[in-house]
C-alpha cells in the first residue's frame, strides 16, 4: 500500500530524494519570509516606504542577475552554485534574525540583508533547473517537477499560518532564524547531491558576452521556446498584477476587504495542489502544446476576478484556473529539460525567468496607474484579454501543437569533455 502511494520518482530516484526533501523545507521557510519580512521591517522601526523599500531590495537583484546566473550554472557546478547560494542566505537571515531579537535591528541593516538575499537567490533558480536532469530520469522529470511544484503549493498554504504563529509568539526575528534553519538541513542534503556529470563542448570556457549569445542562440533556434516566452511575458506583465496588485484593492472597495480575499488566496492555493497532483499522473505526448493551453485558461485570473460575480464563484473559478497555472509551469520545465542540451538549460532558464519574473515589477507599477484611467473591472477584464489572445498566439505556433516529448539532450557536435 505505501509503496503504491509514494511517487516512482521517490522510490527509484535517491538522488533526487535528497534534493526535494531539502527543497521541500526551504520552500516553507522561504514562504515564511514572504510573511515576515514586512513586519521585520516594522518591528525594526520602519514605515510603509521601508518596507517597500526592503521589499525591492531584495527582487531588484533578480532582474539584475538573472542572465548572469544562466551563464554560471552552465560553466560551473550547479551543485555548488546551489549551496553558495544556501549559505549567502542562510548567514542573511541568521543577521537578521539576531539583529531583530536583539533589538538592534534598523530598517537599512534589513535593506542591506534583504540586498544580499536577493542577489544570492538569482543564482539558485538556473542551477536548481539546470540539475534535475542530472538526478532525475528521464521517464521521471515530470513527475519530479510536479512534486517540486506540490512543495510551492503546500508552502504557499502551510507558510503563513506558520508565519503567523512564529510571529505572535516570538516575532518576526524567529520566523527568520526558522528560514535560516531550513537553508542549513538544505546545505546538508546538497552536500551529499552526486549529480550524474555534464558533458560540455570541449573548448576555453566562454565569456559573460559569448555565453549569454550561445543562450540566446538556443532559445531563437526553437519557435516553441521563443514564443512561449512571449506568450509567458504577458502572462507575468500584464494578467498576474490582477493578483498583486489590483485583487486586494478591488476586495477592499467592493468586498470583504482582507478576509474575501483570503478565501480566494487559499481557494487558488488548493487548485494548486491539485494540479501538482494531477501532473504527477497526467503525461501528456505533447507537454508543450498542453501547457500553452493550459496557459490559456490560467490567463483568465483578471477576469474572473474582476466578474462581479460573489466571492464564492470567484473562489471557486480561481481555484480551477490554478490547475491550469500550475500544469503550465510543470509541462513547460519539463518540456525545457527534454529538449534543451544540458550544457545549455540553465541558459534558457535564466532568459525564462528574465521574461518572466524579471518583468513582473514592470507590470505591478503599471497596474495601478492604468486601472486608476479606466477603471479596476474594465482593467481586470482587459488584462485577461490580452493574456488569452497572447497563449492563443503561442498555441497557434505549428511547433507549440506538434513537438513530442523528449529526452534530455547532449552536444551532438565535437569533441566532448565531462565537466567537473
Amino acid at each position: 500500500m505505501i509503496r503504491a502511494t509514494v511517487p516512482a520518482v521517490l522510490r527509484e530516484e535517491p538522488q533526487f530524494r535528497l534534493l526535494f526533501a531539502g527543497q521541500a523545507l526551504s520552500v516553507l521557510g522561504d514562504r515564511i519570509t514572504f510573511v515576515a519580512l514586512p513586519f521585520a521591517v516594522l518591528a525594526a522601526g520602519g514605515g510603509l516606504g521601508e518596507v517597500s523599500l526592503v521589499a525591492g531590495a531584495q527582487a531588484f537583484p533578480f532582474f539584475v542577475f538573472s542572465l548572469l546566473a544562466g551563464v554560471v550554472a552552465d560553466r560551473r557546478d550547479r551543485r555548488a552554485i546551489m549551496i553558495v547560494s544556501d549559505l549567502v542566505r542562510l548567514l542573511c537571515q541568521l543577521v537578521a534574525g539576531v539583529l531583530l531579537l536583539s533589538g538592534s535591528a534598523e530598517p537599512w541593516q534589513l535593506a542591506l540583508l534583504a540586498l544580499a538575499y536577493g542577489s544570492a537567490d538569482a543564482f539558485f533558480t538556473p542551477a536548481m533547473v539546470g540539475v534535475m536532469p542530472q538526478v532525475v530520469g528521464p521517464v521521471h522529470l515530470q513527475a519530479a517537477n510536479a512534486l517540486r511544484g506540490l512543495s510551492m503549493s503546500t508552502g504557499l498554504v502551510a507558510g503563513p499560518a506558520l508565519a503567523g504563529l512564529l510571529i505572535a509568539l516570538f516575532g518576526a526575528g524567529a520566523a527568520l532564524l526558522f528560514d535560516a534553519a531550513t537553508f542549513a538541513v538544505s546545505i546538508a542534503l546538497l552536500a551529499r547531491l552526486r549529480p550524474r556529470a555534464v558533458e560540455r563542448i570541449e573548448g576555453p570556457p566562454p565569456n559573460l558576452l559569448q555565453g549569454l549569445r550561445e543562450g540566446w542562440q538556443e532559445v531563437r533556434s526553437r519557435s516553441w521556446v521563443w514564443t512561449s516566452l512571449g506568450g509567458m511575458s504577458a502572462y507575468h506583465v500584464v494578467v498576474l498584477p490582477s493578483v498583486f496588485v489590483l485583487g486586494p484593492v478591488l476586495m477592499a472597495s467592493e468586498y470583504d476587504g482582507a478576509a474575501s480575499w483570503a478565501i480566494v488566496v487559499a481557494t487558488f492555493g488548493a487548485g494548486s495542489i491539485v494540479g501538482d497532483v494531477l501532473m504527477l499522473r497526467w503525461r501528456p505526448k505533447r507537454a508543450v502544446r498542453a501547457s500553452a493551453l493550459c496557459l490559456i485558461v490560467a490567463s483568465t485570473q483578471a477576469a474572473i476576478i474582476g466578474s462581479g460575480l460573489p466571492i464564492a464563484g470567484i473562489a471557486i473559478l480561481e481555484g480551477l484556473s490554478a490547475i491550469c497555472v500550475t500544469g503550465f509551469f510543470t509541462l513547460w520545465e519539463t518540456s525545457l529539460q527534454e529538449h534543451i542540451p544540458e550544457a545549455s538549460l540553465s541558459r534558457v532558464v535564466s532568459y525564462d525567468m528574465f521574461a518572466s519574473v524579471g518583468l513582473l515589477p514592470v507590470g505591478a507599477a503599471l497596474a495601478g496607474p492604468v486601472a486608476e484611467r479606466f477603471g479596476l473591472q474594465e482593467t481586470l477584464l482587459g488584462m485577461s484579454a490580452v493574456g488569452i489572445l497572447a497563449a492563443l498566439a503561442v498555441f497557434c505556433v505549428p511547433s507549440v501543437r506538434r513537438l513530442e516529448r523528449g529526452v534530455t539532450v547532449q552536444p551532438t557536435t565535437g569533441p566532448k569533455i565531462v565537466s567537473l
